[in-house]
């Protein structure tokens, strides 16, 4: 039963007890009466609603004043000079916190007292703190590095992308947090030692991507005599470059940032690198979470918070395969109507190896630059009639850009940052563009839509601007909703007309079919103990993705256990979803009214989601 429909019940029945009380011969109340309890219930809901918001708002900024990064990602300057504490001792801190805060919120407020959005704030409150009580024991099993995601690849972007100069003092903040680095990635390297100690290592293809990453970081003026300036001297240079200053205080200001990358930042890098070779000596290419100490478990919990069900991974497995076949059959119409002769694995071929080479920019910096005003310019497109499917419409923001060459070789082929709530940072959809062939041209589309409009710019801008709940509804996350949305965001546009290339829309299927491979081979290689070399075949067999993409997605699954089986489930919730409430209004269906319903919650967990589109539903056939 949702917040919302409990809330309902709660209200109707007490109608019906005061109707029946009035129709009752022995019973004796006034209108009057029935008025003034009304009234009174409405004043204790609307009291508890004022306070319990009030209290979410408190927890919240004690959550964030315990996070300078988060302080920063959310536009503010104080903490500014600082990094967070990454120490085991600090997380168990925070863990004892957010128990008491749930036990506080237990015994202070009733849900039944609460109006409908502050009862389902009460519900997500609940379910973030048991789901992080049941996670918090296998939180040292995430591994501390790893060559997709971690602390080291992650430093330089956040001050590139996040710490803005405006002031002399800002640019003493980020040379404090130079000077910090330090301490800060010294930490890390403290817990992934004692991970390691205790049998929790990414597999030894993993360290040769996090060197590689390092040294990178660590290349160009001042650490070498290349001539070329370093990521992050380049970017302190042009942001000083603004500030009104003489140039004396400008090339102090330039000299001890030089001096704390040299003896703080290189150091730092150093030291993980050295730290890395040594692990690598020892460890095996075993891959999967099974040879995790209570790997099952693990693997079990992660498929939980990221999928927000309780669906097994042989579930999951099955999941896949049914949606891969689906997949295959719509694909091979395309490949039908488009003329080619072959099989559907000769088609995929044919596409990701693009002997014609029409579906591939140039590897260049030219070629480059033409893939980012192409998707510019589909994005733009679909801007331009967003009334057709939203009444809400974020007012951040969005442009596109490439990932960073000194992050790009290791990462992910697009992915979305959230803007700024004060609107000094846009959102930003980055496309790695390392390998052009990687970013084949007939999945330009369904990219676009997904990292930009109407897809995760929609959600999550939209969900940081909403008015009325509590900050941490605006900033958290469930990963199946988010991930789901952006996958149903490429469906989208299909019903709108676009992809009227019949290759830009087998692009879509191919996106779609990506997602469905990653249920068979995230559970292949975490449940069924599927080798990396294995899994890349999969995908090579039932995808057309070139061979790097399906390298590259692979050993980022196996870096995170879980996460890849978000996007499917989601989507395929959604899609659910929208189907009921269409056959059940029929010709009174607003597709608009519908995305409202998903998306003006903010992030929820796909069951929740699904009680607020039935309340929405009976509300709109009363």
């Amino acid at each position: 039963m949702t917040a919302n429909l409990r809330s309902l019940l709660f209200t109707s029945a007490a109608a019906l007890a005061l109707t029946a009380c009035g129709q009752d011969a022995d019973v004796s109340t006034s209108p009057a009466s029935e008025n003034a309890t009304a009234a009174s219930n409405t004043d204790t809901a609307q009291s508890q609603t004022e306070a319990i918001n009030e209290w979410f708002e408190k927890e919240f900024e004690r959550q964030v004043a315990r996070s300078p990064m988060s302080q920063t990602f959310l536009g503010r300057k104080t903490n500014y000079d600082k990094w967070d504490d990454a120490s085991d001792e600090f997380d168990r801190e925070s863990h004892a916190l957010e128990m008491a805060a749930l036990a506080e919120m237990r015994a202070a407020f009733d849900l039944e007292e609460l109006d409908p959005q502050a009862q389902l704030s009460y519900r997500l409150a609940e379910y973030d703190g048991d789901l992080s009580d049941r996670r918090f024991p296998f939180r040292n099993h995430w591994y501390a590095f790893s060559h997709f995601r971690g602390p080291h690849s992650s430093v330089p972007p956040f001050l590139i992308n996040q710490h803005r100069i405006s002031s002399v003092e800002d640019a003493e903040a980020y040379i404090a947090r130079l000077n910090g680095i330090d301490d800060y990635l010294g930490q890390h390297q403290q817990n992934a030692e004692a991970q390691f100690a205790n049998g929790i290592n990414p597999p030894k293809w993993s360290y040769v991507r996090m060197i590689d990453t390092s040294q990178n970081i660590i290349s160009g003026a001042p650490f070498d005599d290349s001539g070329e300036p370093s990521a992050l001297l380049a970017d302190f240079d042009s942001k000083i470059a603004s500030l009104e200053i003489d140039d004396d205080a400008r090339e102090n200001l330039r000299s001890r940032a030089i001096e704390a990358m040299l003896t703080s930042m290189k150091p730092a890098y150093e030291s993980l690198i050295a730290m890395f070779e040594t692990q690598m000596e020892t460890v095996t290419n075993d891959d999967g979470a099974w040879k995790l100490p209570d790997g099952a478990d693990y693997y079990a919990m992660q498929l939980e918070a990221m999928t927000t069900t309780t669906m097994s991974p042989t579930e999951i497995h099955d999941l896949g395969l049914s949606e891969v076949a689906r997949i295959h059959a719509e694909m091979t119409e395309i490949k039908n109507a488009v003329g080619f002769d072959g099989t559907l694995q000769d088609f995929f071929v044919y596409m990701r190896t693009d002997p014609d080479g029409r579906f591939t920019y140039p590897n260049t910096d030219e070629g480059r630059e033409d893939y980012l005003a192409e998707a510019t310019r589909i994005i733009d497109v679909m801007r331009g009639r967003l009334d057709e499917l939203f009444y809400t419409k974020p007012k951040a923001e969005l442009i596109v850009k490439r990932v960073e060459p000194f992050r790009e070789k290791a990462g992910s082929k697009a992915f979305y940052q959230r803007p700024a709530p004060d609107g000094s940072r846009p959102g930003i959809y980055y496309a790695n563009l390392y390998n052009t062939a990687d970013m084949p041209t007939y999945q330009m589309e369904a990219l676009a839509y997904h990292e930009g409009i109407p897809g995760h710019h929609m959600q999550l801008a939209i969900s940081q601007e909403l008015e009325g709940i509590p900050s941490f509804r605006k900033y958290g996350g469930f990963t199946a909703y988010t991930e789901g949305w952006g996958l149903y965001s490429e469906f989208i546009p299909k019903e709108m007309g676009f992809y009227e290339d019949p290759y830009s829309d087998f692009g879509r299927l191919a996106m779609e079919l990506w997602r469905a491979a990653r249920l068979v081979v995230d559970s292949g290689i975490h449940d069924k103990r599927w080798t990396r070399e294995e899994a890349i075949e999969y995908l090579l067999t039932n995808t057309p993705n070139p061979e790097g993409d399906c390298i590259k997605a692979i050993e980022r699954y196996i870096v995170m256990p879980g996460q890849a089986t978000a996007y499917k489930i989601g989507m395929l919730k959604i899609l659910e979803l929208r189907k009921r409430a269409q056959d059940a209004l029929g010709d009174g269906f607003d597709i608009r009214a519908f995305h409202d319903v998903v998306l003006k919650s903010g992030p929820v967990p796909l069951a929740i989601l699904e009680e607020n589109v039935d309340t929405w539903i009976a509300e709109e056939q009363a």
